[in-house]
């Protein structure tokens, strides 16, 4: 599907390639908006925080890109770009994304819910790390064997059951509960209207940008290294933005902790378990993309932890942003 597109938008001239941008942030914007409300009125109408609708019913919906990729990726023999755009897309999620978030409004931290899910989003990491280690191979390089692929979707339907276990104990009836009309099914059904409007004008948008960007003489190598790994994290930042901008922070931090986590145990584990040979780890990823991924983890979980339950600061969204343009910077000269 997505060369189709691609070859569609190739034969356009390049004003209505600037149309067609224009065209998709609008339905992207608009998309993002009404997944932001269907998340919160599920919210309300479940009685569950904010956080954990957006670390599991969002984060699902928005990591489909991220999983779409890597497998068709993995399948057409290609387990680095697989592996790559999954780790990147964390290193995106949590530095640019949450540093961003920070930096423009209020990220709310719900001790209880980030305690939890939080431990999670790291150790997640921190499997994907071990897992991809030499030392489990008879090569100088690291391979996520199919086996460990299930493994790791095995721990996916854990960590939804444990979720909605979670979603169970701390749901409580919100005193706004009687503004919201509409049945849980509908509202779920609006919800992933959203998304998918959200992930089709994102498949659009990102091609249209790359082509219009070849045109006007911008190198292949730093299309490449900006665009696959922020193009499949593109929901996920309008959602942040959309949601931190209508004062429901919250949601946005569980959408991010919920997407790194389905990254790696969803995304990795789907691209695994569809290839016979597992997914190859290029010895490069030990140099600058493994370490900055558990660097980039390691500092959020930090800044949740030492908020106590407040808001993440300004100061600390920049930290992250700067951590975030620092791998950019660097991953420029591995190019």
């Amino acid at each position: 599907m997505d060369l189709i597109i691609y070859d569609y938008l190739a034969v356009l001239v390049t004003p209505i390639l600037f149309l067609v941008i224009l065209g998709t942030l609008f339905f992207l914007s608009k998309g993002a908006d009404i997944l932001v409300e269907e998340a919160v009125s599920l919210s309300l109408h479940w009685g569950i925080p904010k956080m954990i609708i957006g670390a599991t019913i969002v984060s699902l919906g928005t990591t489909l890109p991220e999983a779409s990729v890597s497998v068709l990726a993995a399948l057409n023999g290609n387990p680095d770009l697989a592996l790559g755009n999954a780790i990147g897309s964390i290193i995106v999620d949590t530095g640019l994304i949450i540093g961003l978030a920070a930096m423009i409004g209020k990220l709310p931290i719900e001790q209880s819910v980030v305690n939890r899910q939080g431990k999670i989003q790291v150790l997640a990491g921190i499997l994907l790390a071990v897992v991809s280690l030499p030392f489990f191979t008879a090569y100088d390089y690291g391979v996520i064997s199919q086996n460990i692929g299930f493994i790791f979707l095995g721990l996916l339907v854990l960590y939804i059951f444990i979720s909605i276990k979670w979603a169970k104990d701390t749901n409580q009836t919100s005193e706004d509960y009687h503004a919201e009309k509409s049945s849980g099914i509908l509202l779920l059904l609006k919800l992933f209207g959203s998304v998918a409007l959200i992930i089709i004008s994102s498949k659009i948008l990102i091609p249209s940008i790359e082509i219009t960007a070849i045109r006007i003489g911008i190198p292949q190598s730093i299309i490449a290294a900006t665009l696959i790994a922020f193009g499949t994290s593109l929901p996920e930042l309008v959602t942040a933005v959309t949601a931190v901008k209508k004062g429901h922070g919250e949601l946005a931090v569980g959408n991010i902790v919920g997407a790194d986590i389905l990254n790696v145990l969803f995304v990795i584990g789907s691209a695994a378990a569809f290839t016979g040979n597992g997914l190859k780890v290029p010895v490069d990823f030990y140099k600058l993309q493994i370490p900055a991924m558990l660097i980039i983890l390691i500092s959020f979980r930090i800044f949740s932890i030492t908020s106590n339950g407040k808001s993440i600061s300004k100061i600390k969204g920049l930290f992250l942003f700067v951590l975030y343009v620092v791998y950019l910077v660097l991953n420029s000269f591995l190019i």
